[in-house]
């Protein structure tokens, strides 16, 4: 019975004292890591992102024209869906910028309703290059989105809502901006959620392993959600039930340990 007692105590030692890689990228060999970057892949416009576009052109009436944009209270949460909840702020500045319907359009000036979902930056500018080009001499086409963001919640110690401006992040930078993980976050097992073209993706990232740096889901697109999930220890901390089984497992090991000396 004792016997039995003292291998059950040391399977529970073993598991409770077992290490954990606390390091990001931990295989990476000393003398360097090089590889050709192929998986920055450029995001395509969705319903409901906001997008800055400028035009330039020979013309000073027509860039006053087309340079109006739609004007959007901060804060504004009537009528623009999941947008209020990225247009918060306590400040009464404007933001201009066209927003793009549930069908994929945004209302442009002269042109009328242009269909812009499923297009890259690259793609749009052209498009409405083409289409300008009836109108305006050599027109210079601009386009930014307002609201690039990315979510990071779970084990990071500043969870939130993050606006990029360079319009381009990797997981490490998002978790940068977040106050990097708590020790109890799992690094091996990140949860990235994201929605293309109406479907809802999910996919997890072993953050010890270099192999995540060649992974499609390394940089972060618009409104992706980065879930850091808790160790099993942080679960343990917050159940009153285990921890009561923790102490008297402490507890028993030290009568255990004092009854086989004497």
């Amino acid at each position: 019975m004792n016997k039995l007692i003292l291998s059950l105590l040391g399977i529970l030692l073993l598991t409770s004292c077992a290490k954990r890689n606390l390091a990001y990228l931990s295989d990476l060999e000393a003398t360097g890591y090089a590889e050709e970057v192929s998986n920055v892949i450029e995001p395509e416009i969705q319903p409901d992102d906001l997008l800055s576009i400028s035009v330039t052109s020979l013309s000073p009436e027509g860039n006053m024209l087309f340079n109006r944009g739609e004007v959007i209270p901060a804060g504004a949460t009537a009528n623009y869906g999941a947008q209020s909840s990225y247009l918060h702020t306590n400040s009464n500045l404007y933001r201009e910028g066209y927003l793009v319907d549930p069908e994929g359009f945004i209302d442009f000036p002269v042109l009328g309703r242009v269909h812009i979902a499923g297009l890259t930056k690259a793609e749009a500018k052209e498009m409405l290059k083409q289409k300008l080009e009836k109108v305006l001499i050599n027109p210079i086409i601009n386009i930014r989105y307002l609201n690039y963001t990315v979510t990071v919640v779970g084990e990071v110690n500043r969870p939130g809502t993050f606006t990029i401006p360079s319009e381009r992040i990797n997981i490490i930078e998002a978790l940068g901006l977040a106050g990097d993980m708590t020790a109890y976050g799992k690094r091996e097992n990140v949860l990235i959620m994201r929605e293309e073209e109406g479907v809802r993706k999910a996919t997890r990232l072993n953050l010890n392993s270099k192999e995540v740096l060649s992974s499609p889901y390394f940089y972060l697109q618009p409104k992706d959600v980065v879930y850091v999930e808790p160790h099993r220890m942080k679960k343990a901390q917050v159940s009153t039930d285990t921890r009561w089984i923790a102490i008297a497992g402490s507890a028993l090991s030290v009568l255990i340990l004092a009854i086989s000396r004497f």
